[in-house]
Formats: structure tokens, C-alpha cells, sequence
């Protein structure tokens, strides 16, 4: 054999053998395999009222249940100054964002607000303030009902990208709900990316995200740009000078583990 076939040959074989090996891996457990672990049991949360908010998931992390601000601080260090007010968290106009204590990455994420009533102001002026995963992905807070701004700023946004794929939101003074899961994105070691963020948002219930590929960033007149971050960085809720309140606001850490 000569020595190119030699290497060909050789390449075919290894080719052959890691195929082999990934398809054992694939098929350590046998369909309907009975020894096989079962996943985790996770008891599941119940939904809100107009008057009182759900239970969250049992192995959620509760980062607001209508008592106080302890897995909050200011984004710019220090105390969070928003107001507890009947078991809701009310933005403190001009008293800054607030930041989770905890990093976060991958997660679930689960937050209801309502925006103020009566309605007041016009565009993003309209009970503007804003979830931004990760403290630079945001996913648009804003009285968006039978209210005209642009596309990609209204509830269920993900800001300046991706306009929601309908307007389910309810009048203002109701509780709107937020279901989010979101992929943070990955980085090679020098700063590429070698996988985009992904959200998928639920409004009311509603699929308004379907599995978008974040750009980058969101900001204001801003295309979205990546620069590299680490895995996990705290949830922000945005102060945006107008009184919106939030309430019920717990996050499910996720994995890649399987059973």
C-alpha cells in the first residue's frame, strides 16, 4: 500500500472508530431502559390572580416575594432605593437601576409588572423600564396598549432587534407576566463568539420570542454588538424615570446535564 493510501486508510479507521464511539455513547441506555435515572422532582408553582401573585417552581430562586429587597442592590453599588409598597416593587423615579446580588446565566426567568394607571406620556415615555438579562439583554417593559412607538421598543421587545411577534399585552394597572428562557451566549478565548445569546419570551402566555438570536448588546440606536463577558452576571431592572411595579420575580438556573 503506498503511503498515501496508508494514510488515507488510517484516517478512514480513526474516522470509523470515534463514530463508533460517539454512537456507544449514544446508546448506553436502551430505549425505555428502566435503570435509567429519572430527572430531579420539582414541585410545580401555581399561577397569579389580579389580586395575589403565584407560588413559584420548587427549586426556584426567589428574588422578590413582596417582602423586602435582600437579593437586590443599586447597580452602581450600595442599597437598592425602589420602594416596597403592598407586596409590590415600585421603581423610585431617578433612584437607579437595581442589580441582583447573585450572577446569573442560563435561566429561567419568571417577572410580572404592571404599568402605571392612568397611563401617562406618549412613546417610550409610557411606563418605560426594562429586564435586562445579564445586565446588558433587555427584554422591553412598556405600556404598549393601544400605544404607538417604534416596533422594536414595545413590550416584548428585545430591544432594538427583534419587535415581539404580536402586542399581548393588557391594559395598564393589570399585571402583565413575563416567562423568559435564556441562553447566554458563548465565547471563544480570544473574544469571538462562537454562539449568539438566545431568548424566548412568553407575554401573557403569549410566544412573542421565538428562540431569537440576540445581535449583541441592546441599546438605545444601537445595531447590538458583542464584547466578551463572563458566564454569569446579575439580572437588572431598569429605572427609567417612570413608576412601574413589579412583583412575584424568580429565576431557574439552567444546565446542559441530562438524565
Amino acid at each position: 500500500m503506498s503511503s498515501g493510501k496508508w494514510i488515507v486508510a488510517s484516517l478512514v479507521l480513526g474516522l470509523a472508530g470515534v463514530g463508533a464511539a460517539l454512537a456507544a455513547e449514544e446508546k448506553k441506555w436502551a430505549v425505555h431502559d428502566e435503570s435509567r435515572p429519572h430527572p430531579k422532582v420539582v414541585t410545580p408553582g401555581t399561577p397569579s390572580t389580579a389580586e395575589q401573585p403565584g407560588k413559584p417552581p420548587s427549586d426556584a430562586i426567589v428574588l422578590f416575594d413582596g417582602k423586602d429587597l435582600s437579593q437586590w442592590q443599586g447597580a452602581k453599588g450600595g442599597e437598592a432605593k425602589w420602594e416596597v409598597e403592598n407586596g409590590e416593587l415600585v421603581v423610585a423615579g431617578k433612584s437607579g437601576d437595581i442589580v441582583t446580588k447573585e450572577p446569573f446565566g442560563d435561566c429561567q426567568l419568571h417577572v410580572e409588572w404592571a404599568a402605571p394607571t392612568p397611563p401617562k406620556g406618549t412613546s417610550q415615555g409610557r411606563g418605560n423600564s426594562g429586564v435586562k438579562i445579564m445586565g446588558r439583554y433587555e427584554v422591553q417593559v412598556l405600556d404598549s396598549y393601544h400605544a404607538d412607538t417604534y416596533a422594536d421598543g414595545q413590550a416584548g421587545a428585545l430591544y432594538g432587534q427583534y419587535p415581539p411577534l404580536v402586542n399581548a399585552t393588557r391594559p395598564p394597572g393589570q399585571w402583565q407576566v413575563y416567562d423568559i428562557v435564556f441562553h447566554a451566549p458563548r465565547f471563544s478565548a480570544d473574544g469571538k463568539v462562537q454562539k449568539p445569546a438566545t431568548a424566548t419570551v412568553l407575554l401573557n402566555g403569549v410566544l412573542v420570542q421565538d428562540h431569537a438570536e440576540l445581535k449583541g448588546t441592546t441599546a438605545h440606536n444601537s445595531p447590538g454588538v458583542y464584547k466578551q463577558h463572563a458566564d454569569k452576571e446579575p439580572l437588572l431592572l431598569q429605572d427609567h424615570g417612570n413608576p412601574v411595579r413589579f412583583r412575584n420575580i424568580w429565576i431557574r438556573p439552567l444546565t446542559d446535564e441530562r438524565p
